[in-house]
């Protein structure tokens, strides 16, 4: 079923929604959606309803609500703290945190991190991440569009550390390292539901940036003895805080990780 975003606009039954722009034209010209067809509408902000499309003239796409539908179980809240990949990285990065339900995405300048941007190109990369993170809501059903910060310099991150979640987890490839495993039971064990994942560039972080995050409250955390790409440690890393933080996943036969 297509899902159709329309922001700033409540959903109950009967009510007819008018979808204009873009989200209108993709409706019609690229999914060629007819009166008739049903189709889902959601707010970005945790809300959702079915209906069928009663209008298509103009441009404009008109959906009359048939039943709003219950909010999705709520996820651990995730903040991905992560320095930007070359290339075409960070866009898979920002589509498969918001398909593994990451509320907060926090791209990252570091000393080794190879991409560097001028404020506009800040700006008009933060513009196109959120927009992939929209069109990945749009396909995996997630009804609340997570935030993707602007670029932000290492430096900065840290000043505001102390308005994230305490349980701070940092992918570290150094000798102190600790367990994921240990530390994801002793968070759960004292009730946390929300967790910071902050994984560096493809050279790391440098030791001056490692004594710096453990400063911030950030407990280094090893992912294995294999070397993972900076892509690879983000899904490993989150899946794991997802799977022993949320409510509705059991945890019983044991957490993903390493001693």
């Amino acid at each position: 079923m297509h899902r159709c975003y329309l922001p700033d606009e409540s959903y109950e039954p009967g009510k007819i929604l008018t979808i204009r722009g873009e989200e209108a034209h993709h409706a019609l010209r690229v999914m060629r959606l007819q009166i008739g067809d049903a189709c889902e509408v959601f707010d970005g902000a945790g809300h959702a309803a079915q209906g069928k499309v009663r209008g298509a003239m103009g441009g404009e796409l008109e959906i009359e609500v048939e039943r709003v539908l219950p909010p999705l179980p709520r996820t651990a809240g995730i903040v991905l703290a992560v320095a930007i990949p070359k290339g075409a990285l960070m866009d898979l990065i920002v589509q498969k945190a918001v398909e593994m339900g990451v509320r907060r995405i926090i791209p990252l300048i570091t000393s080794r991190t190879i991409v560097r941007l001028s404020p506009a190109e800040a700006e008009n990369k933060r513009k196109k991440w959120s927009r992939t993170a929209l069109e990945a809501c749009k396909q995996c059903g997630v009804n609340d569009i997570p935030s993707v910060d602007s670029p932000l310099p290492w430096i900065d991150f840290l000043r505001g550390a102390e308005e994230l979640p305490p349980l701070r987890l940092h992918c570290a490839i150094i000798p102190q390292a600790g367990s994921l495993r240990e530390a994801l039971e002793t968070g759960r064990a004292a009730g946390q539901s929300e967790a910071v994942v902050l994984v560096g560039p493809e050279g790391d972080f440098t030791p001056e940036e490692n004594a710096a995050a453990a400063e911030a409250g950030f407990f280094p955390v090893s992912l294995g003895p294999i070397i993972l790409r900076v892509e690879s440690a983000v899904f490993f890393a989150v899946s794991a805080v997802r799977y022993a933080l949320d409510p509705h996943l059991s945890a019983e036969h044991g957490l993903p990780g390493n001693h």
